[in-house]
């Protein structure tokens, strides 16, 4: 059974994220060490939850001024 260019795309893709996940979680016990500055690239610090959007949206704080 060949492996079609799609599906070779997302065991690739698959990978990458895996590794991104890995070194992100051994970045995040480094920071543990007093004193170490662990840089993470935009990929380890999405992957460890840097970017994680959690405000209201603008309907819902317009929304909130009307109680």
């Amino acid at each position: 059974m060949a492996v079609t260019d799609a599906e070779r795309d997302f065991i690739i893709v698959k990978d990458v994220a895996a590794a991104t996940l890995e070194s992100a979680r051994g970045k995040l016990a480094d920071t543990m060490t007093p004193g170490f500055q662990a840089e993470f690239d935009p990929a380890e610090a999405e992957a460890a939850g840097a970017f994680h959007e959690d405000a209201l949206s603008e309907a819902d704080a317009i929304d909130s001024t009307h109680d």
